[in-house]
């Protein structure tokens, strides 16, 4: 079982200090969250709490996750990156591809794209990216972003995105896999067709069953003997069985938070240096 931290709730002044040590106890990697502001008036409702409020706040720090992973990358030599997760339709796919593959390049193919198709309309808006359609907008923003990373002249034709031959440089040494959360059909179907699932936010019943629902999928693809990352998120304090039963289902990967599994969610570094060490500890072999 691997191991990957969440960022959030940390001062990013830190995040290059926090990342040394997470590498230093042997975290695999350490994922960080996307947004781009937060509106004064806020319509659109959080799809993860009861109440559809969200579980943050206005003042807090939200650092453009491809320069914070840069900042990371550079004082660290093992650790990997992801986005948990980077809200891919908002974007124009010709700046992520040239952000995320510079990033690879630079980090020794380090990072990992961790998606989801964006809840808050008001960042669509200001961004002026249509919010309408945006899952079917992300499927093929991913099959442009794989054909700009390959290298070479490729061109592309398709219903949102059309250009002749160009070539981007400089390019991963290797795919850069790509995350997919949500647990909606479409959601399940666009993970099994890309390199992993995200799930977070679930009880360990609702994660062996999501398991289940993607080994299910994947068997009548015909993927299933491909490499696949599962990278779960339990609302439930780990445990050394619980991790075993979740490992045995195919989770790959625990997404975790060292200081908030303690009920610590915004540590100082010192903090959240000695909980990195501590989880480590308790949960590492």
């Amino acid at each position: 079982m691997k191991f990957t931290n969440a960022m959030i709730g940390t001062d990013p002044i830190h995040w290059g200090r926090l990342a040394v040590v997470a590498e230093e106890v042997g975290f695999e990697s350490v994922a960080v969250s996307d947004h781009v502001f937060y509106p004064s008036y806020l319509e659109s409702r959080y799809p993860y709490t009861p109440d559809g409020v969200p579980q943050f706040s206005p003042d807090e720090d939200w650092p453009d996750v491809w320069v914070a992973i840069s900042h990371m990358a550079a004082v660290t030599t093992r650790l990997r990156f992801m986005t948990n997760v980077y809200v891919l339709p908002l974007r124009n796919p010709f700046v992520v591809a040239k952000a995320v593959g510079t990033v690879a390049y630079m980090s020794g193919d380090r990072v990992g794209l961790g998606i989801g198709a964006g809840w808050m309309r008001e960042e669509f808006d200001q961004l002026e990216q249509p919010f309408s359609r945006r899952g079917k907008r992300m499927d093929e923003m991913i099959e442009v972003l794989h054909g700009l990373w390959a290298g070479g002249m490729v061109e592309h034709h398709g219903e949102f995105y059309d250009f002749d031959p160009l070539e981007m440089r400089p390019v991963p040494s290797r795919k850069v896999p790509v995350y997919v959360g949500g647990h909606s059909q479409v959601a399940f179907d666009r993970a099994a067709r890309n390199d992993g699932w995200l799930g977070m936010y679930y009880t360990p019943a609702e994660l062996l069953e999501h398991c289940a629902t993607l080994d299910r999928i994947r068997q009548e693809a015909g993927t299933v003997d491909d490499p696949f990352e599962i990278i779960a998120s339990p609302l439930q304090s780990p445990s050394r069985g619980l991790l075993e039963e979740l490992e045995g289902a195919g989770v790959t990967t625990i997404l975790t938070s060292a200081w908030m599994a303690r009920g610590e969610p915004t540590p100082d570094a010192d903090r959240a240096e000695e909980l990195l060490r501590s989880y480590a500890e308790q949960f590492f072999v």
